[in-house]
């Protein structure tokens, strides 16, 4: 509440458009106008402004009147009585002046003007009070659209300078925002440096919620659904077996180099496959750059209000990330991909300054590009989700195809080693394989009810590594597989010598 010396200065200053002076303690009506012509603050003081009831209007002298407890709540509730929306930050109290006892009501500028009362826009101009004209109006939805920010830039209350990493920004962050000279020559303290970038806000003296994703060293304490969660299914729905998952967690600035990595070493590996007696062509299930995109876009303009996480789940078929968050602001079903937006700009902003977004709206025509020149289709985005975001790609045509093939030669030779099984039993023959197959040997062994899914996840190898290795070892009379693909096993025919392979 404002100190009795500057209450008492502005009682004096008979000009001042920041307080109104009335001796009346029944006249709730033009109590009401006031508060709502203060919340306004069409001068844009940014300062509050004062209701004093028990002081002469035209002198500033207080006039001794009996203040009332009764009095006193009648003013209070204005505030919550509904006639005034939306409802104006205030304090009222008495206050106990040199020439007597005034009720003083201490209004705070809206964050999201215009106030009304009872439907009107009430103003102060000077000392002058009355209805908004059109163009202060204009004024007041001029500065409500100012203050209005995106949810990352608001200030994470609770949070300090202690929960981001601050190395991280020094070091990595600003070398890529900011030239060499330019930094050489910022003395500013490092909150005012967080501060112009969008991560702090020095009002609240705390980081901003783009600070603590960017930055933070424990995010998920203040964004529990801040992670991207993983999932390799053993086939091609969420009932099939879980082949493998991982947990990307932490800050932006990690999480997106583990899933920059993540994806062109194990989703976008690639392999090689003959295409005539002198060349090999490779192949990948699915294109890297575009799977990053996607996943980009995804921590890009999800919703980091909720708890659920991104879900980037990869069946035998296709791939599906899902993230929270439907189309936001300008971008709707009719004009996507055309048109874009941003849920969280300065998440954004931060995420092309260090080269995993580009803000030129056009990512999601490059990735239907990549995907058709893969072989892949174009993806499907399925904009009807309204809390959410779903994006679906298939497996490339192309490594289908190889691996139909690779299907149709195990069976083929499959036919031929039954014919040698008793045999090969029969005798006490060394038997040689490579030393790839004897990891797989060893793996089934340890583990026969492992589909093949969970033998390339174990052993950090290619899919065509694992069928190339089980191709031998059935070919040879090793292992034959009992029961389905699901819910079957490795049956060991033979056992090999681990110092006998080549």
């Amino acid at each position: 509440m404002i100190s009795k010396k500057e209450l008492q200065r502005l009682l004096n200053d008979l000009e001042s458009d920041r307080v109104e002076r009335t001796i009346s303690t029944d006249k709730m009506d033009k109590f009401g106008e006031a508060i709502c012509s203060f919340a306004n603050d069409l001068p844009d003081h940014q300062q509050p402004g004062y209701l004093i009831i028990g002081a002469d209007d035209k002198t500033g002298k207080v006039m001794p009147i009996d203040i009332s407890d009764r009095i006193l709540q009648k003013v209070a509730s204005i505030r919550t009585e509904g006639n005034i929306q939306p409802q104006p930050s205030m304090v009222v109290e008495n206050v106990e002046l040199d020439d007597g006892q005034v009720l003083v009501a201490e209004v705070q500028p809206a964050h999201f003007p215009p106030v009304k009362y009872k439907g009107h826009i009430c103003v102060r101009v000077g000392p002058r009070r009355g209805v908004a004209n059109p163009e202060d109006e204009r004024k007041l939805y001029e500065k409500r659209a100012s203050h209005v920010q995106t949810f990352d830039a608001l200030p994470c209350l609770g949070s300090s300078l202690d929960d981001l990493e601050i190395k991280l920004f020094r070091q990595i962050y600003l070398p890529i925002a900011y030239p060499e000279d330019v930094l050489e020559n910022d003395k500013r303290d490092i909150r005012l440096q967080l501060q112009s970038l969008g991560f702090y806000d020095m009002r609240h003296d705390c980081p901003t919620y783009a600070g603590i994703l960017m930055f933070g060293n424990n995010v998920e304490r203040r964004l529990p659904g801040a992670y991207v969660q993983y999932v390799r299914f053993g086939g091609d729905g969420r009932g099939a077996d879980i082949a493998s998952d991982y947990k990307f967690s932490g800050n932006l600035m990690t999480i997106l180099n583990q899933l920059d990595t993540f994806v062109s070493t194990t989703i976008a590996k690639k392999r090689p496959v003959p295409v005539s007696a002198l060349r090999e062509e490779n192949i990948v299930d699915y294109p890297s750059w575009a799977i990053r995109e996607l996943l980009m876009n995804a921590v890009c303009h999800r919703d980091y209000e909720g708890n659920g996480p991104i879900q980037f789940y990869q069946y035998d078929d296709r791939i599906e990330i899902l993230n929270p968050g439907g189309l936001y602001g300008k971008a709707n079903p009719r004009n996507f991909p055309w048109v874009n937006d941003y849920r969280n700009g300065v998440v954004a902003e931060a995420m092309k300054v260090i080269g995993f977004v580009n803000r030129f709206s056009r990512g999601v025509q490059r990735v239907q590009e990549e995907l058709k020149t893969n072989g892949n289709g174009e993806a499907y985005f399925n904009l009807a989700l309204e809390t959410a975001f779903l994006v679906k790609v298939p497996i490339s045509q192309r490594a289908i195809g190889y691996r139909d093939e690779t299907k149709d030669e195990t069976k083929n030779e499959t036919k031929d080693e039954t014919k040698n099984e008793t045999k090969d039993e029969t005798k006490n023959e060394t038997i040689y394989v490579s030393k790839s197959t004897v990891d797989v040997y060893n793996a089934i062994v340890s583990s026969p009810n492992d589909t093949r899914a969970n033998l390339i996840v174990k052993l950090n190898v290619s899919e065509s590594t694992v069928n190339r290795a089980i191709l031998e070892l059935k070919q040879k009379g090793i292992i034959e597989r009992q029961g389905g693909k699901r819910y079957g096993y490795w049956k060991i025919l033979k056992s090999i010598r681990n110092d006998k392979s080549r």
